[in-house]
C-alpha cells in the first residue's frame, strides 16, 4: 500500500511559519532595509477594527515673539494639532501546487515556501509603496515638493546634476535632510556613465554601496517609467511609516485531493501599513481596504504637514533630450 502523500498542514507550525517569511521579507526588501523607512508598529498594537490608524500631531509655534513690560500682561498662545492618516492594508496570497511536498523532497520544502513567499511580499510591498508615492505625491497639496523637467525642451528635459539639486531644493532649508535617492535601472545606467556615482564601503560586508552627491543610492526596476519619463524620489531618514500585526488567521492550508490529482495550498494574510508621513489619507475604499488603484489616486490624498517638513521630492524627468 502506498504512502499517504506528506501534508504541509503536518510539516509547518502556522505560527513559527508566519514568523519566518515576515522576518526573511524584511530581510530581502531593499526599501525596507533603507534609513528612510521609520517603525511605527506600536500605532497598531493588538487592535484590528478600523480601516485608518490616525496619527495625531503638534503643529510647529508660530508668531512673534513678546515684548516684556511690567504694564503688559503676555498673551498665551495656543498650540495647534492635526491629524495625520494612514490607511490599513489587508492583503493575501495563496499558493499551490500539485503533491508539492512530493515534488520538493530531497529539499527543505518549508524552506523553499518561505523564501518564495517572502520575495513575493518583498516585491508586493515595493510595488505597494510606490503607488502609494504614485497617489500622494500627485495630490495638488503636494505640487510644492515636485520637480517636473519631462514637458520641457531639449537637453533641459534630461536628468542631470544641476537638476538633481533643483529638485532637492524644493524642500527649502531642509534639502540637507534629504538621504536617499530611488532610481530607475535607466537612470541609474545614465548617472553612472556621467561619472555621478562615488561608491563606498560597507563596513558589514565586502560590498561598495553607490551614493549620488551624499545620498544612498536605491536602484529598483519597478521604479515608474512611462513612454520616456521617469520618477526619481529623493527621501529623508523616516519619511515613510511602515507598522505591522499578525491579522488572525495569518497561515492557513488545505488540501484538495481531487484538483490535479492532488493539490496543495498555503494562504498568507498580511496587515500593515506603509505611510508617507505628512500626507493623510482621505480616500473611500470600495473594498475593505485600498487597492493598488485607489492608492495611486492623487484624490485620495491631502497634504496635513507643512510642504518643506515632508521629506520626499518626486523629480520626473527624462534620460533622453527631446528631438
Amino acid at each position: 500500500m502506498a504512502n499517504d502523500p506528506t501534508k504541509l498542514a503536518d510539516m509547518i507550525i502556522p505560527e513559527r511559519f508566519n514568523d519566518y517569511i515576515i522576518e526573511r521579507t524584511a530581510e530581502l526588501s531593499r526599501l525596507r532595509n533603507s534609513a528612510m523607512i521609520t517603525d511605527m508598529s506600536e500605532l497598531l498594537g493588538d487592535k484590528m477594527g478600523g480601516t485608518t490608524v490616525n496619527m495625531p500631531f503638534f503643529k510647529d509655534l508660530s508668531g512673534d515673539d513678546q515684548l516684556v513690560d511690567d504694564n503688559d500682561d503676555l498673551e498665551i498662545k495656543s498650540i495647534s494639532t492635526g491629524s495625520d492618516i494612514a490607511a490599513k492594508l489587508y492583503r493575501a496570497q495563496v499558493f499551490g501546487a500539485t503533491d508539492l511536498s512530493a515534488d520538493l523532497s530531497g529539499a527543505d520544502p518549508i524552506g523553499a515556501i518561505v523564501e518564495l513567499f517572502a520575495q513575493y511580499w518583498s516585491r508586493t510591498e515595493e510595488k505597494i509603496l510606490l503607488k502609494v508615492l504614485q497617489g500622494a505625491m500627485s495630490s495638488p497639496s503636494m505640487s510644492s515638493n515636485v520637480l517636473d523637467i519631462s514637458e520641457l525642451s531639449g537637453a533641459a528635459s534630461v536628468f542631470d546634476a544641476e537638476s538633481f539639486l533643483d529638485a532637492c531644493a524644493k524642500l527649502g532649508d531642509r534639502q540637507d535632510d534629504l538621504a536617499a535617492v530611488a532610481v530607475h535601472g535607466d537612470t541609474y545606467s545614465l548617472m553612472k556613465k556621467l561619472d555621478l556615482i562615488d561608491f563606498i564601503p560597507d563596513s558589514e560586508s565586502k560590498k561598495v554601496i553607490p551614493t549620488y552627491m551624499g545620498h544612498l543610492l536605491i536602484v529598483d526596476d519597478s521604479m515608474p517609467k512611462d513612454n520616456g519619463v521617469y520618477d526619481t524620489y529623493i527621501f529623508g531618514n523616516g519619511c515613510i511609516g511602515f507598522a505591522q500585526a499578525a491579522p488572525k488567521n495569518p497561515v492557513e492550508f488545505g488540501r484538495d485531493p481531487l484538483i490535479n490529482g492532488g493539490q496543495d495550498y498555503v494562504v498568507h494574510r498580511r496587515f500593515f501599513v506603509m505611510h508617507p508621513r505628512g500626507i493623510k489619507w482621505v480616500g473611500t475604499p470600495a473594498k475593505a481596504t485600498p487597492s493598488d488603484a485607489e492608492l495611486a489616486d492623487k484624490n485620495n490624498w491631502e497634504r496635513v504637514y507643512e510642504a518643506k517638513n515632508i521629506k520626499i521630492v518626486r523629480f520626473r524627468h527624462k534620460l533622453v533630450a527631446s528631438s
